[in-house]
């Protein structure tokens, strides 16, 4: 089990507060928080945000409300989790007022309960430290697929999202572009806790060729 502070229920609160704002203060609020699931837990050391049809193109609720990006538009606290390039699951906190989507993906993050049970998942891994290095380790890392998609994350289910313990300073927080993002390609709403090295490699989107293997996820 994982020990939290003596005021995890106030600070929950303080999350959900966070939570319920706008969607860049909320992204970088999360750096240092817990994310729980299938017997493993990862400080998360990577985030970006995305502000859904605010004038956002990369972000999947760009051109309104859709099956797949329903659960984007609230209420905040909940996993919008996808499936990306056939094979990989990656999960986003909501954020912001209910009927306004927005997002933050988790990108990266550290293992710290669980490691055994994150290393028999992610075998082929050498280092500890990218065992949840990139959006689709952090989710194969965890075991999060579909399952978790609209679950509450402040609860206690399947998936569980758990403020830090010690919260990032601001002088350890970096930021930059988004990865690999297909518009708005400067906009610095990706950030990350300096120096970590779980902490995913930048990458620019670059157009695919034709019959060219799709770039994957960290």
């Amino acid at each position: 089990m994982v020990a939290y502070p003596e005021r995890r229920f106030d600070d929950l609160a303080r999350l959900a507060d966070l939570l319920v704002g706008p969607v860049v203060p909320a992204a970088r609020g999360l750096l240092g928080a817990r994310l729980c699931a299938g017997g493993v837990s990862v400080r998360i050391t990577e985030v970006e945000a995305y502000a859904g049809m605010a004038g956002d193109p990369p972000s999947h609720a760009h051109r309104g409300r859709t099956p797949r990006n329903a659960v984007m538009f609230g209420p905040a606290g909940r996993a919008y989790v996808y499936f990306t390039y056939g094979m990989h699951w990656c999960v986003n906190v909501v954020t912001g007022p209910d009927g306004e989507a927005s997002a933050v993906l988790l990108r990266a993050g550290e293992v710290v309960e669980g490691l055994d049970v994150a290393r028999a998942r992610r075998s082929a891994v050498r280092r500890d430290a990218d065992l949840a290095r990139g959006p689709a380790r952090l989710c194969a890392a965890l075991g999060i697929d579909k399952s978790v998609y609209g679950r509450y994350l402040l609860g206690d289910g399947p998936a569980r999202l758990r403020p830090a313990a010690d919260p990032v300073p601001a002088e350890a927080v970096s930021a930059g572009p988004r990865v690999g993002v297909t518009g708005a390609h400067d906009v610095p709403w990706r950030f990350w806790i300096a120096g970590d090295p779980t902490v995913s490699a930048y990458r620019r989107h670059v157009p695919r060729r034709r019959g060219a293997d799709p770039d994957r996820p960290a």
